[in-house]
């Protein structure tokens, strides 16, 4: 009995053991692919997928990274959740050609293991400023902020400083082999297989404790982004973004200028609401909106007053005006393609202007059909018209009718005046007295 007790007292700290060193964990690898800008939608699915790798004790998460850069606060964030994580976090440019340039740099240095496939590169992370023209010592504490922690992010993953400096400083760029050589990465693999194979028993520090990776005959579950994030990946497309904005005052144009025609203002109204989704997500200038918006209503006062078409030439100003600005201080990846937006601008412009001009030309002409247009018109009295009411017919329609003197049923009648639902009129022969 007592060699019996004593067995499942070596079984049990054998099995703590295996357990505490993470022998316990499940045998597989989580992959997540990253092919855009680093955006707060980015942020959250990354932010996710550490998440789900950790609670499902995951041997290790593979990042596949091919980012142009993005905002630092989404950064920052990302890079938060890496340094918090239990799991080993592999960051793997990929494939041939991609890069992890500006946001993607601190990315990779954050990582616990960094690689790279052949034909990448990596750096370009001087910061962009977002919000307006910066000053020089505004640009300079944000610069050595960010040296500070590219610098620290390499010190602990034992990368090289000097590279992580000048890539924030001077917007260096390097290869993968010279990253490997400047000991910026660990790997350089062709594929995500080579990647595995070359990772396995590769050792790193998680909680200050060297732990040895084991990723042999691993099964790779790849995390896909859901449909929300599809969605909202889509709405912060900064083309995508300025095209519903132009579309959505467009279309509500559009419809106050020719009133009940609903199919260009309901889409309108979808366009502008799938752009506000969008502005409330990317870094906008304000007062690039406000001039669009402005723009908007200059062309709308133009309906209503006639200013030779000085209005609508002001519109189409603000309009240039506020979309250079929308997203002009964004980093490159999150800007508008210039030659696109010249296009929507000029496209939008010309269309406001016609709508304009038509709507100008209906309001202006002579009314031809209508109450408006029943003056001077020839009728026939059907019930005894005078002071007080009674009724003829015109036009096909039987009115009401009025005339300071009396005059009986079957007398041709003109219209005169119009009061409301009623119309005044004449004998026909007291015209020509």
């Amino acid at each position: 009995m007592n060699k019996f007790l004593k067995f499942l007292k070596i079984f049990f700290l054998i099995s703590y053991f295996l357990c505490s060193s993470g022998f316990c964990k499940e045998n597989k690898i989580f992959l997540v692919k990253i092919d855009a800008p680093i955006t707060p939608v980015i942020a959250n699915f990354l932010i996710y997928s550490i998440d789900l790798a950790n609670k499902e004790a995951s041997q290790a998460l593979i990042i596949e990274l091919d980012t142009p850069g993005g905002l630092v606060e989404s950064t920052r964030e990302i890079v938060k959740e890496i340094l918090q994580s239990k799991v080993p976090i592999i960051v793997y440019v990929s494939p041939s050609g991609a890069r992890a340039a500006s946001a993607g740099t601190f990315i990779l240095l954050a990582s616990h293991l960094a690689a790279m496939a052949p034909g990448t590169r990596v750096g370009a992370a001087h910061p962009i400023e977002l919000t307006g023209k910066a000053d020089e010592k505004v640009m300079e504490k944000i610069t050595n902020d960010l040296v500070t922690w590219a610098k620290n992010l390499a010190q602990m993953r034992k990368r090289n400083e000097k590279f992580a400096e000048e890539a924030v400083k001077k917007s260096k760029s390097i290869t993968e082999t010279e990253a490997l050589n400047l000991g910026v990465i660990e790997i350089i693999a062709k594929d995500l297989n080579e990647l595995i194979q070359k990772a396995h028993g590769k050792s790193v520090i998680i909680d200050e404790q060297k732990i040895s990776l084991n990723l042999k005959n691993c099964e790779i579950k790849e995390i896909k982004e859901d449909l929300k994030t599809k969605i909202l990946k889509i709405l912060t497309n900064p083309n995508l973004v300025y095209l519903l904005l132009m579309l959505g005052l467009a279309g509500l144009y559009f419809e106050f200028s020719h009133p009940g025609t609903i199919f260009p203002g309901v889409i309108g109204t979808i366009c502008l609401i799938l752009a506000l989704v969008g502005l409330s997500i990317l870094p906008v200038n304000y007062a690039g909106l406000a001039l669009i918006i402005l723009g908007g209503i200059l062309f709308f006062l133009e309906l209503q007053i006639a200013s030779h078409g000085l209005l609508a030439l002001g519109g189409g100003i603000c309009l240039l005006l506020g979309s250079l600005m929308l997203f002009g201080k964004n980093p490159p990846s999150l800007r508008v393609y210039q030659p696109f937006l010249y296009t929507v601008i000029l496209t939008i412009s010309a269309a406001l202007g016609g709508i304009t001009y038509l709507a100008i030309k209906t309001l202006r002409k002579k009314p031809v059909s209508g109450r408006e247009a029943l003056i001077n018109k020839i009728g026939k009295v059907i019930e005894d018209v005078g002071p007080k009411e009674g009724k003829i017919f015109v036009e096909g329609e039987i009115w009401k009718a009025v005339a300071d003197e009396y005059i009986p049923k079957g007398t041709k009648v003109i219209v005169i005046e119009k009061q409301g639902f009623v119309l005044k009129v004449k004998p026909l022969k007291a015209q020509f007295k």
